[in-house]
């Protein structure tokens, strides 16, 4: 049984738990969605979820009940992980246009990130992406107030682009066994992000 823990402190945490109920059904791996508020469960997970929301309010709630640093030691020692939205932006070792005060930050992702790239809610859209972690068949992005990752090094690398206004834009970032998406995998009926995700606890 992979047990996957799902940061619940704000955000689309019950369509996380939900796909990777579904996740497991489809995939043949018994999977065991668990919900993280303390420390204390992190304890025996076989990978995290980091969902979106609002990063900023994660982050400082995250740290205000003592799980930053226990998630960060957690992600840093292997556990494979993966953030969407928001949980990219926390994942991520900087971030552009951030809140004024800036925000608590995992940091354990060699990205750039850029808060709210394609603009506020009402500008939110889907678009069919390449993964290059999936098969062929193209991927809905559901885009909510959503970064982009702008900047890789050491051993990041985009896994996916989106062509928006005839420019290239990374929306999906990979580094080792960890996986950030500028969209939200939990708002479609496709799996397969959440599967790979139960392949990388196996391994």
């Amino acid at each position: 049984m992979v047990k996957v823990g799902i940061v619940a402190l704000q955000g689309g945490v019950a369509e996380h738990y939900h796909m990777v109920r579904l996740a497991g059904e489809r995939s043949g791996i018994p999977a065991e969605p668990v919900i993280v508020k303390k420390p204390g469960q992190l304890e025996g997970l076989d990978a995290i979820i980091i969902p979106g929301g609002e990063s900023t309010t994660i982050g400082v709630v995250a740290r205000r009940v003592g799980l930053l640093e226990p998630l960060r030691d957690a992600l840093l020692s292997g556990t494979p992980a993966l953030g969407t939205c928001a949980g990219a932006i926390i994942m991520a070792k900087r971030v552009t246009a951030g809140s004024k005060g800036g925000q608590p930050l995992l940091g354990v992702m060699d990205v750039e990130v850029h808060r709210n790239y394609f603009g506020r809610q009402r500008e939110s859209f889907e678009l069919d992406l390449r993964i290059d972690f999936l098969d062929e068949k193209p991927f809905r992005g559901v885009f909510i107030r959503a970064p982009a990752f702008t900047d890789f090094w050491a051993s990041a690398r985009p896994a996916a682009t989106a062509r928006i206004d005839g420019s290239e834009v990374h929306v999906a970032a990979v580094e080792g066994g960890l996986v950030a998406t500028s969209f939200h995998p939990e708002l479609t009926g496709d799996t397969r992000i959440h599967e790979y995700l139960l392949r990388l606890a196996k391994r």
